[in-house]
């Protein structure tokens, strides 16, 4: 279902997703927060800014981060530039207009450019005297500047051009709605395939991009990055400024829908030509990046076609001979965001490791170290020499700027950025504390345990499960604004976390065993965590346990509702025979956008390659025992068990589980006459984007588990 861990890439969707067509006249501004009593809430979560992306100056001495705040009442949000030390401190804005700025690059020291609507603009940081770089139609999703300065690479889209046999019966027909389609991947996430992205190259003369003189150097159907996660970390300059080093899936249609073999291709500007580095690696091959002495790439490499979470290995090729080497070798971890030390001797990368998410340092030859550690998740970091500029989060806090040494060990971090100081200094947030949980089969499994903020030892509260998506995501230190863990602390919950088996960061056994085995040990974790917390925390008052959860996360609340009516299995005589609440576990679920139906969702989701590697195959081969085996998982078939109030929510433009699902789950739940309750949303994702949209999906949420929990 593709993992939520890709953090900037899902700003980047939110922020355009929150744009109306016009923007307003005025940008928006920071809000000024007073806290009642503590309590964290999704207001407060909403008023928090929001930091998208970051750039060091060339020189090091300065950090150039993008900040969102939302003005709830008009329903939009709006970014602007801002400015501190590479020290660290009080950041200096440098731009108010009412159109959001993104893509920000540093020309030179003193020199920015950045994206606003359809124009890249450069702006003099000492006098903020700004002018126009390049202007486009179409706009620009992004773009880099050349090592040399003389060129740069943006991405922009190109319409998809109907085949002239089906264009012509749309002749005269120019209000009409109709779509007629004769391949697969018409729609792809949240979104028609009327446009794909591509990569352009344009001289710069100047200070101006001659944009007479553009090439596009895809050329072709195929997109370029990748949608719907990728952007400009998917191709690079080489140091030369002479090749351009690019990601792209060489698909389309059918083949595009049951494939993820993309590959890295190097093209020449001088000649045109085009070299494919990784032919005949099979999976997905992303994000180059070269050597600062440009005689190697690395990039990030997957080895299996059709499997989305397979170990992402960090591939380095020397580019003269061809020859390429897996510096991850023998390593059970993936890696993401992969960078060089400025002696080339070493990579660094962040990697999923034990429930956060940390810099590891892969040296050439072939030794690895571990260089940050703590209660946090690192999402992305630019290096500056040996100065490590992180994004980092927790479940405490959202996006931060911190500053770690390329060469620390385990090192916890120094705080820079302070623009949501003021408010979180207001709030008590819930603690985190870490258990490793016994499973079924003697396994260890860490799950997080969220305090309720105002958690007396002496009182009992209600609890929480939740259930990741993914399937194969980390249950992290991660911060969202729609699964925030202090929001439910902030409610009165306990929060109940399992990183169950499909769980990156443990280790791949852990990690794969998920796959065609979703009713499998991957529930049995669930309720081993609940009933371990259930028969542990006197805190906890068993007879009030919800669970939730979306995407995979909803399949396990769909999955749930039906085995929960028998809370004394066999490996659990410790257990208050008789169960919890009336034989429950679970006296109340709510599931967003989740798989109810296995067969309807084969046939509705749009890459077909992730119901082929997870589900074993289309529900009809039934010759094939992993087809049977998950199709006898689907939760539609043990709604006949279903015994406990459910909320059901869904949105229109998720193409990955669409919102028939939802409709189904809900109608089912109402014809047994369990209390139910359906959230729709005509004009979302498979997130909750629109702020006004987010605010009710969380006053719902609180509100849904209040009347069942709190009662």
């Amino acid at each position: 279902m593709k993992k939520d861990i890709l953090l900037i890439a899902a700003g980047v969707m939110a922020l355009a997703a929150c744009q109306p067509k016009e923007a307003a006249d005025k940008p928006v501004e920071k809000q000024q927060v007073a806290v009642q009593d503590g309590r964290f809430t999704p207001e407060v979560m909403w008023s928090l800014g929001v930091m998208s992306e970051y750039a060091v100056s060339p020189d090091g001495s300065q950090v150039l981060y993008a900040l969102r705040y939302t003005d709830m009442e008009q329903n939009r949000n709006n970014t602007e530039l801002y400015l501190m030390p590479a020290e660290g401190g009080e950041g200096q804005r440098l731009t108010t207009t009412a159109q959001s700025e993104f893509s920000p690059v540093w020309y030179d020291d003193n020199t920015l450019m950045f994206c606003r609507g359809n124009q890249i603009v450069s702006m003099d940081v000492k006098s903020r005297k700004e002018s126009v770089v390049a202007e486009h139609e179409r706009g620009f999703e992004g773009f880099k500047v050349a090592p040399d300065g003389q060129s740069l690479v943006y991405i922009s889209t190109i319409p998809v051009v109907r085949p002239e046999h089906l264009d012509k019966l749309y002749a005269g027909l120019d209000k009409t709605t109709g779509r007629i389609n004769e391949d697969l991947m018409y729609r792809h996430w949240d979104n028609w395939v009327d446009e794909i992205p591509q990569i352009f190259y344009a001289p710069l003369a100047g200070g101006k991009a001659q944009m007479d003189k553009v090439v596009n150097i895809i050329d072709s159907t195929f997109e370029s990055p990748m949608r719907p996660w990728g952007g400009t970390e998917q191709y690079n300059y080489s140091p030369d400024s002479k090749t351009i080093a690019y990601t792209c899936r060489k698909k389309t249609g059918y083949d595009y829908a049951h494939s993820t073999n993309s590959d890295i291709y190097l093209y020449n500007i001088a000649t045109g030509e085009t070299r494919n580095l990784s032919e005949g690696i099979m999976g997905y091959d992303q994000n180059p990046v070269f050597s600062h002495d440009g005689t190697m790439i690395a990039w990030e490499s997957m080895e299996r076609d059709g499997y989305e979470s397979d170990k992402l290995r960090l591939m380095v090729m020397d580019l003269a001979t061809g020859a390429k080497r897996d510096l991850t070798e023998g390593f059970d971890y993936g890696v993401s965001g992969i960078s060089w030390s400025k002696d080339d001797k070493e990579l660094a990368a962040v990697v999923m490791y034990r429930g956060t998410l940390e810099v590891f340092a892969f040296g050439q030859d072939g030794s690895i170290r571990q260089v940050t550690k703590g209660m946090h998740d690192i999402n992305s970091f630019q290096l500056n020499g040996d100065n490590i500029f992180a994004s980092q989060v927790s479940i405490q806090y959202p996006a931060t700027l911190y500053a770690y040494n390329l060469g620390e060990d385990k090192a916890e971090g120094r705080k820079l950025s302070t623009f949501n100081d003021d408010v979180l200094s207001q709030v008590r947030m819930g603690r985190t504390e870490p258990y490793w949980i016994k499973t079924v089969d003697g396994k260890e499994m860490l799950t997080w345990l969220i305090y309720p903020y105002d958690y007396d030892s002496t009182k009992t509260y209600p609890a929480l499960l939740f259930c990741e998506g993914g399937p194969q995501n980390i249950v992290s230190q991660f911060w969202s604004t729609r699964w925030n863990f202090e929001v439910m602390s902030g409610a009165g919950y306990f929060v109940i976390a399992p990183n169950r088996r499909g769980c990156p960061g443990f280790g791949m056994e852990w990690l794969e065993q998920i796959s065609g085995d979703y009713g499998g040990l991957c529930m049995q974790d669930y309720m081993s965590a609940t009933d371990y917390f259930a028969d542990n925390f006197k805190q906890i008052d068993r007879e009030r346990i919800g669970a939730c959860g979306a995407s995979f996360g909803g399949y396990s609340i769909y999955w749930l509702a039906g085995h929960n009516h028998d809370v004394v299995p066999a490996y659990a005589d410790n257990l208050l025979k008789g169960g919890y609440d009336g034989g429950r576990r679970f006296k109340a679920f709510l599931a967003h956008n989740g798989m109810f139906n296995f067969e309807q969702q084969y046939l509705e989701t749009e890459e077909m390659w992730f119901d082929n590697w997870d589900l074993g195959g289309p529900y009809w081969d039934w010759n094939n025992p992993q087809v049977k085996k998950s199709y006898a998982n689907s939760p539609h078939l043990f709604v006949d068990k279903w015994n406990t109030p459910i909320c059901v929510i869904h949105s229109e433009f998720d193409f990955r589980i669409v919102a028939s699902e939802g409709m189904a789950a809900y109608n089912a739940a109402q014809m047994r006459h369990i209390p139910s309750r359906y959230l729709y949303f005509p004009d979302e994702t498979h997130w909750v984007l629109k702020p006004q949209n987010s605010l009710l999906w969380h006053r719902n949420f609180i509100d849904w588990f209040d009347q069942w929990l709190k009662k």
